[in-house]
């Protein structure tokens, strides 16, 4: 069986992935969202747009700073 992130050889303590490593970036997919599954649910996509909304307002609401 190889890695899914790297397509090295999986080794049995970390298996699937072949390290730690490996093994933490496929979970940091999963925290970040990468790994989502789309839902055609009215409430899933009102709810989806609320919050997009809501960190639209939240960046226009920041102090502007000068570079």
């Amino acid at each position: 069986m190889s890695c899914p992130v790297c397509g090295g050889e999986s080794l049995r303590a970390y298996r699937p992935f072949c390290s730690k490593r490996c093994a933490d970036i496929d979970l940091g997919k999963w925290l970040n969202g990468a790994y989502s599954v789309p839902s055609q649910d009215p409430e899933d996509i009102e709810n989806a747009l609320e919050e997009a909304e809501r960190a639209h307002l939240s960046e226009e609401n920041k102090p502007k700073t000068c570079h």
